[in-house]
């Protein structure tokens, strides 16, 4: 395995390693502290993270934060950067701030709960200059769901479907502001749709398994209100033939230059 992402020990915390692994991510730069069961971040966020092209001093939400994946690894990508995570499961809430002062970047990094369906009072929408997101990937209507509570929420959407996530993203960062999610390569055409007359300069960024395999994933990135027309890149290609990462998915993964 390499060591872009690599499982530790479990913490020796009473009543804690029976329930939560820390893993590495970012070639050991970021620590990550996630429950055995339910959600476990991978790669995806790590690629997220790589696609928003902020700057110090910029402003970032996440939608749907999770335990802090992204966030932690944006925040250590981009040194002065702020982030804010909107979580809806209070556990999970908890859990990112946990990992947000277990990397010594709680100054940079807070998660709040929030629900994308309701308003959120304490967060203003268009004061954002990025906007990014991992959205659940499948559709409540053609998804088994897992009876694991937590991997079910963040697999499947719920109340807030794919226009639900793309609207709030749109109406929280600022005018030319760019939103930024990872997503399954067959939901593209909806989300294109669903961009198409709100956002330009859409580049979409494909994610292909093995060199001659279907993308799985895309990365979409768009900037708020411009018309610039779409523009197709050629992508990265995750694993070689015996199952490696290639060196170029490997330099992302610790950390790297930005994908787009």
């Amino acid at each position: 395995m390499s060591e872009a992402f690599k499982p530790l020990d479990p913490p020796a915390v009473p009543g804690v390693a029976d329930r939560f692994s820390e893993d590495l991510l970012l070639g050991g730069q970021v620590r990550l502290r996630q429950p055995l069961d339910g959600y476990r971040a991978a790669i995806d966020p790590v690629l997220l993270a790589a696609s928003v092209d902020a700057a110090p001093r910029h402003r970032v939400l996440e939608a749907g934060a999770g335990h802090g994946a992204a966030a932690i690894c944006l925040a250590r990508r981009v040194p002065d950067c702020s982030v804010t995570g909107i979580e809806i499961q209070p556990d999970l809430v908890r859990l990112a701030n946990d990992n947000a002062r277990l990397n010594d970047l709680a100054g940079s990094v807070q998660v709040m709960i929030g629900d994308l369906v309701r308003p959120l009072p304490r967060v203003a929408a268009g004061g954002f200059d990025h906007v990014m997101a991992n959205p659940p990937y499948l559709e409540a209507t053609r998804a088994d769901t897992s009876p694991e509570l937590g991997r079910a929420a963040a697999n499947v959407e719920g109340e807030a479907g794919l226009d639900v996530w793309l609207s709030f993203m749109l109406r929280m960062v600022r005018p030319k502001g760019t939103i930024t999610l990872i997503h399954r390569a067959d939901r593209l055409d909806d989300i294109l749709v669903l961009l198409a007359g709100q956002a330009g300069e859409v580049t979409v960024f494909p994610i292909w398994p093995k060199q001659g395999r279907a993308a799985k994933r895309v990365i979409v990135r768009a900037r708020k209100g411009i018309r610039t027309p779409m523009s197709l890149s050629t992508g990265l290609v995750m694993h070689q033939e015996n199952g490696a990462y290639t060196a170029a998915a490997d330099e992302i993964l610790r950390g790297g230059p930005n994908l787009i």
